[in-house]
């Protein structure tokens, strides 16, 4: 990865301020603005992030590093970069065909993918990684693959982690193939327990429709049992927060069992972008549990 002089030194710095505001509160229009910049990867990819907080920092706090799920923009964490960049610099990753990074023909599986997320986190000193949906596998591979001596600890939200039980199998694959505008507009539509404007179903589904049909379904098709994550989770040794809907309560249950310092929170009115239905309790969670690790 390239990331220029000035660049690193701004993120070796990395001091914040700390500051407390209710949860939900508008943060100061200097602190609300969002920044962007692009890496560039190992293979030559070149990738978006958008970045929030302040520019004088506490060394003590990581920063926290916001991974989307399949085929979403960075852009869908907004209400965290705002009101988490108040406090902590804050950063969200388009994924290498997603949002407003490149679309590559190749690299869209698990290794490349990691690899990535690797690239992000090699100028930073200590890092939350918050990874929803494929996120979560993303998140969890990167601590496989290359070890997690770089984090302070993993947000994992709402996906499988291999626990029991398995989920339902889903024919969502074969329903691109045959409609992918239609199949899109229900994905997105699902993803929330309660209606958004219409406007921003829309950015949201050509958003994910930028990336070639094909990738979108090997990012679907990662080739790992259940067990393999299920590994990964339970073993890992920093703190870890699990954040879930009932489809994966059972899951997040039967991890805390075996891994028993596994923070569990259960959004059991939300839908699976859960921290868009619910942003003051997410944010909060994650605020907390950054200021812990």
């Amino acid at each position: 990865m390239r990331v220029s002089r000035a660049r690193r030194r701004l993120i070796a710095a990395l001091p914040l301020a700390a500051f407390a505001a209710p949860a939900g509160a508008a943060p100061a229009a200097e602190e609300s603005a969002l920044r962007s910049f692009r890496i560039t990867t190992r293979d030559g990819v070149h990738l978006n992030v958008l970045e929030a907080g302040p520019a004088a920092a506490d060394p003590a706090l990581p920063v926290i590093v916001l991974v989307p799920g399949w085929c979403m923009p960075a852009t869908i964490w907004q209400p965290q970069l705002e009101w988490l960049g108040q406090r902590f610099h804050t950063l969200a990753l388009d994924p290498r065909g997603q949002g407003d990074s490149d679309i590559p023909a190749a690299g869209y599986e698990a290794e490349q993918r990691a690899s990535d997320l690797r690239d992000l986190l090699a100028p930073l000193p200590r890092a939350v990684l918050v990874g929803w949906s494929l996120g979560v596998l993303d998140a969890l591979d990167l601590v496989h693959r290359f070890g997690d001596s770089q984090l302070a600890g993993l947000v994992l939200v709402d996906n499988s982690v291999g626990e029991p039980p398995a989920p339902r199998p889903s024919k969502f694959i074969e329903e691109l193939r045959a409609d992918r505008a239609a199949a899109m507009d229900r994905f997105v539509r699902g993803m929330f327990a309660h209606p958004r404007p219409e406007a921003e179903i829309e950015r949201l589904k050509q958003a994910a429709l930028r990336m070639p049909l094909d990738a979108s379904i090997a990012l679907l098709s990662y080739p790992f049992p259940r067990e393999h994550w299920r590994k990964i989770a339970r073993s890992f040794a920093k703190p870890l927060c699990y954040c879930v809907t009932s489809r994966y309560l059972e899951q997040a249950r039967n991890l805390q069992h075996e891994r028993p310092a596994t923070r569990i929170e259960w959004f059991e009115h939300a839908g699976h972008a859960l921290f868009v239905d619910e942003p003051e309790r997410f944010n909060r969670i994650v605020s907390e549990f950054a200021q812990a690790a």
